[in-house]
């Protein structure tokens, strides 16, 4: 069994509906020593610009959230938990596809809500995230 498996393993009871999407109900995480909490990350790139368009934003959050985990010494893998915001009006296709791209086979706890707006008019998504592992 790889490491990720024995820290952090999918909760799928067979009694309950299974999820609407791409993702799991739930994570257990045992025998954790490393925690890595994200603050929302938000579709602004190193040079302070934003892309106008959903899907490029997304590829910006997704980027930034890649960093912050190789940074942190986990992997994608290691993500347990996702929160997305999304700004009411945009379509939710890309939002789910980036997130599947980002995850691949994993799944991960998610919640996706759509908001009025964001702390800056021009953001159309931010995403939180975290990641576990021993």
């Amino acid at each position: 069994m790889r490491e990720h498996e024995a820290v952090n393993r999918e909760v799928r009871p067979s009694t309950i509906a299974p999820p609407a999407a791409n993702y799991a109900h739930a994570i257990i995480t045992e025998d954790v020593t490393r925690w890595l909490h994200t603050s929302g990350v938000v579709p602004v790139r190193p040079d302070g610009s934003v892309p106008p368009g959903i899907e490029e934003q997304l590829e910006v959050v997704w980027s930034t959230i890649r960093t912050l985990v190789i940074q942190a010494r986990m992997r994608p893998i290691d993500i347990i938990s996702v929160v997305t915001y999304v700004v009411d009006g945009e379509s939710l296709e890309p939002v789910m596809a980036a997130r599947d791209a980002f995850f691949g086979r994993h799944r991960a706890a998610s919640t996706l809500i759509t908001v009025p707006r964001l702390a800056r008019p021009d953001w159309k998504v931010e995403i939180a995230v975290i990641a576990a592992t021993s």
